[in-house]
């Protein structure tokens, strides 16, 4: 049986296609969440920017989160846009950065900047199963459906959601849950972002498999909420 996981969803403040900046932000995020796991927002190392530039994983600019990871044995699974030009997942530890996910389920204006990824996608983290999702993923059954047959134990998702939406996050993982019997973690951006989001949701939370709310950030950037999932 696999041990407990600590999991933490962060919404770092985030400065528009600053890049280093943001990752400092990031790095100081996975210290804080004292996390094996830790999730960040849709697109958190640039910003909900629909023409950033694509972020390579050995960007010499992301040594600070990989450094954050070394020094806490984290993961943190962090928003970008990568190579396609494609809406990904970035999965960083202490040995580096990894593209895992490429965001299914695109916007029509993200569609316009980004084509969509082609399956759904699992990580393994210290002997559990985590499926990966991105904001509008999330609001297909389908999707979560896909992404469980993968045999997950937990189903994460990073978002941009407007400041009104913030009971999205709810709503769609207490259906994951239902549906699937699987712990769910939102991470949502707080204060403004680009795409025309001036105002967003923050809000980031945890969900048991019995879809109860097991911890939640506030609506203001910086924050960060954490729970431990067990089987």
């Amino acid at each position: 049986m696999a041990r407990p996981l600590s999991i933490a969803v962060a919404q770092p403040r985030c400065a528009a296609h600053d890049v280093a900046a943001n990752a400092v932000a990031h790095a100081e995020a996975v210290r804080a969440a004292d996390a094996r796991v830790v999730v960040f927002p849709e697109m958190s190392l640039t910003g909900y920017e629909l023409d950033a530039t694509p972020v390579a994983p050995d960007d010499e600019r992301l040594a600070p989160i990989v450094a954050a990871c070394a020094g806490t044995g984290t993961l943190a699974l962090v928003g970008a846009p990568v190579a396609g030009p494609r809406i990904g997942i970035l999965a960083l530890d202490g040995d580096g950065a990894r593209v895992v996910y490429g965001k299914v389920h695109l916007h029509r204006g993200e569609a316009v900047h980004f084509v969509p990824g082609e399956q759904p996608a699992a990580i393994d983290v210290a002997g559990w199963r985590l499926g990966l999702a991105v904001c509008r993923d999330t609001g297909f059954p389908e999707h979560a459906a896909k992404t469980a047959a993968l045999g997950i134990d937990g189903y994460v998702a990073g978002v941009v959601h407007a400041e009104h939406e913030a009971g999205l996050h709810g709503e769609r993982a207490r259906r994951v849950a239902a549906d699937h019997g699987v712990w769910v973690a939102t991470a949502a951006f707080a204060g403004p972002t680009g795409g025309g989001f001036d105002r967003t949701s923050g809000r980031s939370g945890i969900w048991s498999a019995a879809g109860e709310l097991l911890a939640e950030a506030g609506a203001t950037p910086d924050g960060i909420a954490r729970a431990v999932f067990v089987k």
